[in-house]
């Protein structure tokens, strides 16, 4: 029985069929064949989010992961992105969270925020 996946690696969003073999078609490029064989064997994000911020100018500071956490990980994640504040000032690419939820990826800020 194969499984149907939307690609969103790249705008085409290819209709993707993965078998049980992790055998992928309909991709029109390799990496959504990657992306089939990843989403089905370790599915993972890439979350972007805000976290409270110390500033008098800004109450929130923009921020993502650096790389993708794994998909069963996502809410405690996001838990520990609401317990997060951000001490100003802040730059773009400054670590916010290191290995947030003990995921091995760290949560960074995405813009400067200077008082």
């Amino acid at each position: 029985m194969a499984i149907e996946l939307t690609c969103i690696v790249c705008p085409r969003g290819c209709r993707l069929l993965v078998d049980e073999n992790l055998n992928v078609t309909g991709n029109s490029c390799p990496r959504g064949a990657a992306y089939g064989k990843q989403e089905i064997m370790d599915p993972r994000r890439t979350l972007t989010s805000t976290v409270r911020c110390d500033s008098k100018q800004f109450s929130v500071c923009p921020v993502k992961t650096s790389g993708t956490v794994p998909k069963d990980k996502v809410l405690d994640v996001m838990k520990a992105v609401n317990g997060a504040v951000a001490k100003t000032p802040v730059h773009r690419g400054d670590i916010i969270v290191k290995d947030i939820a003990g995921t091995g990826v760290d949560l960074v800020a995405t813009r400067d925020l200077i008082d």
